[in-house]
């Protein structure tokens, strides 16, 4: 049975490392059958969240403030899959990624328990270094926040500059396991 993923790539690079982990797998889940919808966080226009808890009260737009997150959230609530994409900055995840991640909560103000509909998720980073592991600790506190299943990470280290990532085996790693889901 074919899943519906969604990538929110936070890279500012559209042909960086980051980009290459995601050309891999989304080759390897399209391969498989998957549909798979790509976000170049970078380009669209989406602000930061307001913290007004004043969304939930149209499911078809459910934030109050109107930007490009009205492209994201349709294909975000169909996706049995999403995607984190990022760079590491600073030991974590993109600004790009971060704000586009707490307007998600906009989704979850529309059930009166704040509940996030389920998903199933992959973390896929790209790093100058090695140094994952704030990331990965947000990462999986935020997995169980909200209750979804991290299916799978792909970390790449020791890619700075664009190109840096060819012949990685990360690649193929991202390419099996975008080619694993069934």
């Amino acid at each position: 049975m074919s899943k519906k993923i969604i990538i929110l790539n936070g890279s500012p690079r559209k042909k960086g490392n980051t980009s290459a982990l995601i050309e891999s797998f989304t080759k390897g889940a399209k391969d498989s059958g998957n549909e798979v919808t790509e976000f170049f966080l970078d380009e669209m226009n989406i602000h930061g969240c307001k913290g007004c808890f004043g969304g939930g009260k149209n499911p078809d737009s459910p934030c109050v403030q109107k930007d490009d997150m009205d492209k994201i959230y349709p294909a975000y609530k169909e996706a049995d899959i999403i995607v984190l994409a990022t760079p590491l900055y600073y030991w974590t995840i993109s600004g790009q990624l971060k704000i586009t991640f707490d307007r998600l909560f906009a989704v979850a103000e529309c059930d009166s328990n704040y509940r996030n509909p389920q998903k199933e998720s992959i973390l896929i980073m790209a790093a100058e270094g090695h140094g994952f592991e704030e990331s990965l600790y947000w990462y999986d506190h935020l997995e169980k926040h909200l209750g979804w299943k991290s299916i799978g990470k792909v970390l790449c280290g020791g890619v700075m500059a664009v190109g840096d990532i060819a012949e990685k085996p990360e690649l193929q790693e991202a390419y099996e396991l975008g080619k694993s889901i069934q």
